[in-house]
């Protein structure tokens, strides 16, 4: 549904984006990750015809972004950055001159527009300007323009940005509920979304990818993944006998966040090279007669990966 090669944009001597390839599917929720100033924005202006390329192509449902601007956007929903409407608006008249302009008319222009502010939770604030409304119901009103034509591809900036953790759940759901059916894409920063969302996630830093692949294979790129939360009760147990038994198991390489309150001990015990250290860990806990209260494996920390990912910063969004 989407088919990128070589897209590159320059800003004067800036290269905002540069040499960036990757393709989506339908049935994929593609995370696109980065700092501020990677080029997240600049990527998905160029995919959705907003702004041309400088060098490289992009498709979109088969039609060029370049030679072809119009298809493109018929077959897009978007969401940008800040989600710009109307101020002077109602939702109700922004969404329905936007289901017009998407060529709905009538009873199936009703009907669609109906469906898509009970998905999003607008009823309440219909006929309130636009320029009154919370960021949440801004963002709530761009979502439901972005939808409203039941795009084939779906491109999101910061789709959550201002929304409580409910209306993040729901908006999370939504996408779910949708990807099936689409190519969705979701421009962001905020990691929590991927882990929620998100089939695959890119990361891109100073306008070049430097991850393609699964949350989970990124995850594992974490100093974290096969860490142990370990939390043992301290009667007659010191925190620096704890620390250094842990410390001892040769594939461990540092016993550390080491808290004692509430009559416990809690630490994260680091393996050498993400190995399995759960069982070792177990072994000394038993060996040792401590009273473990809890014992967890961690998966892997998506912001610990982004951080190496991205600590060279730089660029435009």
């Amino acid at each position: 549904m989407i088919e990128i090669r070589g897209l590159t944009k320059k800003f004067g001597p800036f290269t905002a984006v540069d040499g960036v390839s990757f393709a989506v599917k339908r049935g994929e929720v593609l995370g696109f990750l980065g700092p501020n100033g990677a080029g997240k924005s600049t990527t998905m202006k160029m995919v959705t015809g907003f702004l041309t390329p400088t060098a490289g192509t992009a498709e979109v449902a088969g039609h060029d972004v370049t030679r072809d601007p119009l298809a493109v956007k018929e077959a897009v929903g978007y969401l940008p950055e800040g989600a710009p409407a109307y101020p002077d608006m109602t939702p109700e008249s922004f969404l329905d001159f936007c289901a017009r302009v998407r060529g709905l008319r009538g009873a199936a222009k009703r009907k669609r527009v109906e469906e898509c502010v009970e998905k999003v939770h607008l009823e309440g604030v219909m006929r309130q300007s636009i320029e009154t409304l919370s960021k949440g119901f801004k963002r709530r009103v761009g979502l439901a323009q972005a939808i409203l034509h039941d795009p084939e591809v779906l491109i999101m900036d910061e789709p959550t940005d201002g929304l409580d953790p409910n209306q993040k759940h729901e908006v999370r759901q939504l996408i779910k509920d949708m990807a099936p059916r689409k190519a969705i894409v979701l421009s962001t920063h905020i990691l929590e979304e991927v882990e929620a969302v998100c089939t695959r996630a890119i990361i891109i830093n100073r306008g070049r990818i430097v991850f393609d692949g699964m949350p989970a294979d990124l995850a594992k790129r974490s100093r974290y993944c096969n860490a142990v939360a370990l939390s043992v009760r301290s009667t007659s147990l010191g925190a620096d006998s704890l620390v250094r038994e842990l410390s001892a198991i040769p594939s461990v390489f540092t016993v550390e966040t080491v808290v004692s309150r509430d009559g416990k001990h809690s630490c994260v015990v680091v393996p050498k090279n993400r190995q399995a250290i759960a069982p070792e860990v177990t072994r000394v806990a038993q060996k040792n007669g401590w009273a473990v209260e809890s014992l967890a494996v961690e998966p892997g920390r998506l912001d610990d990966v982004f951080r190496e990912m991205t600590m060279s910063l730089g660029g435009v969004q």
